[in-house]
């Protein structure tokens, strides 16, 4: 009778609420080994007691991703306790929401030093880990704002197109070590307590489009990696059509989301101007949903959606040809 399989050993930074903790969740009810990182002590208390409860292992530190030196005592830290790391997860995303020239520069720097510099900070930390074990999987949370850009969240923006690139640098240094692999997770609008803690300078409350994801849909997505992992992974929208619609007309979507922004904050309730929690960690505990999914709607968002963007990419294409 074939043994029985090794549990995961699994680091996952940004994991007190939303995608994070969706997938520490799912990693435990494997029975997987886990050490869960984030600000809020809070949040990674309650997401921690619920992955014992669901069979796994978990232990907590708080991280503040864009402290280097924290984030390599933690890599230390969870291979001690787990003796080895078979996959990290690098999960961390903030946002700022206005345009650009109305937000203050340092929420702008506070984005791009969480989601950019944090994630490279992560990647420092367990890479060595992993080139001496000769094994392990960096899954590098990016989101489809990594291929579309994102008026009045230019930071943002800038943070997920420098990861794409960051992952892809990366995997051409590592393509002589088949056993490690470096893993970019895109996925679209998800309905978790982020779109609460971000910053926010439009001077309306924030909302969620039709369609957006459940955190488990994702979830479901990073944990299946550890197992068969793949470079590029796109929830919630076709990948050929996203990187064919960014490769013919980059210039399009952006146009067309920031129309649909403006509109957007003419129409939208009001509400005041925040800094969120870019710079501290919510006081409370904030769950994995977000609360504003509607998944009556989702169907038929999802259907309009893709064909949105596979008209784009259609329509590059035959721009391409007759130029």
């Amino acid at each position: 009778m074939a043994g029985k399989k090794a549990a995961k050993c699994v680091v996952i930074t940004g994991a007190s609420s939303g995608v994070g903790a969706a997938t520490a969740l799912r990693f435990a009810k494997s029975g997987a080994h886990l050490v869960l990182a984030a600000r809020g002590q809070a949040g990674l208390n309650d997401i921690a007691a619920r992955c014992r409860a669901a069979g796994g292992e978990a232990h907590v530190r708080t991280v503040d991703v864009t402290d280097a030196g924290a984030v390599a005592q933690l890599a230390s830290e969870a291979r001690d306790l787990l003796g080895r790391i078979d996959l990290w997860f690098s999960n961390v995303g903030v946002g700022v929401v206005g345009r650009y020239e109305g937000v203050p520069i340092g929420d702008h720097a506070q984005v791009v030093a969480a989601n950019l510099i944090g994630h490279m900070n992560d990647a420092h930390a367990v890479l060595p880990i992993f080139l001496a074990q000769d094994h392990g999987t960096f899954v590098n949370m990016i989101s489809v704002g990594g291929f579309v850009a994102t008026p009045y969240a230019a930071a943002y923006a800038a943070s997920k197109f420098g990861l794409r690139g960051f992952s892809e640098a990366l995997r051409g240094e590592l393509s002589k070590h088949p056993r490690i692999h470096v893993c970019d997770v895109y996925p679209t609008f998800v309905d978790t307590p982020g779109i609460d803690h971000a910053a926010n300078y439009t001077g309306a409350r924030l909302s969620l489009p039709p369609g957006a994801l459940a955190p488990e849909t994702v979830a479901k997505a990073v944990v299946r990696l550890a197992d068969h992992p793949r470079n590029t992974t796109v929830v919630g929208a076709p990948a050929i059509a996203l990187k064919l619609g960014q490769f013919f007309v980059p210039n399009l979507s952006a146009a067309m989301m920031n129309g649909f922004m403006d509109r957007w904050s003419d129409k939208a309730e009001a509400g005041p101007d925040s800094s969120g929690a870019l710079f501290d960690p919510p006081a409370s505990v904030s769950g994995i949903e977000g609360g504003r999914r509607h998944p009556d709607r989702r169907r038929k968002a999802a259907a309009v959606g893709v064909a949105a963007t596979a008209g784009l990419a259609v329509l590059g294409v035959l721009r391409w040809r007759r130029a």
